[in-house]
């Protein structure tokens, strides 16, 4: 029951862990990764930043397919933790992971962060984003 228990858990934290980076302090006052199921809030549309260049949406595309790799590595890994400390380990090295593939692609935290919502929340930076994939 409680190995069941921590892969839940496990698969839980990891699905909401991409593509948007809520900003939650560590022990280095460095953001936590969640994720947006995809959700798109029309009431937010019109409200977001949408004059991104082309270079920081290719980043934001290069970053989200690395995400994913990392996601699909570490939720294999917590959900065969042995202990729920073990998984708990395991998803704060996926989110140091998942910080250090943003920051590789060139990006800051808060600019991903902020394409990620806009993502969701705006068509034009969706579909710019989407042609450039």
């Amino acid at each position: 029951m409680n190995r069941l228990f921590v892969s839940c858990v496990a698969s839980i934290a990891l699905a909401t862990a991409i593509p948007v980076f809520a900003q939650q302090p560590t022990s280095n006052d460095e953001p936590v990764a969640t994720e947006s199921d995809g959700y798109s809030n029309p009431e937010a549309a019109g409200t977001q930043k949408t004059d991104y260049s082309d270079t920081e949406l290719r980043q934001f595309i290069e970053a989200q397919a690395r995400l994913m790799e990392v996601r699909k590595e570490y939720i294999e890994k917590i959900e065969s933790a042995d202990s729920e400390e073990k998984a708990n380990q395991l998803q704060m090295k996926a989110n140091d992971r998942m910080l250090e593939v943003i920051r590789d692609s060139g990006m800051d935290v808060p600019t991903y962060n902020a394409i990620a919502t806009a993502y969701n929340s705006e068509p034009k930076v969706r579909n710019r984003v989407d042609a450039l994939m």
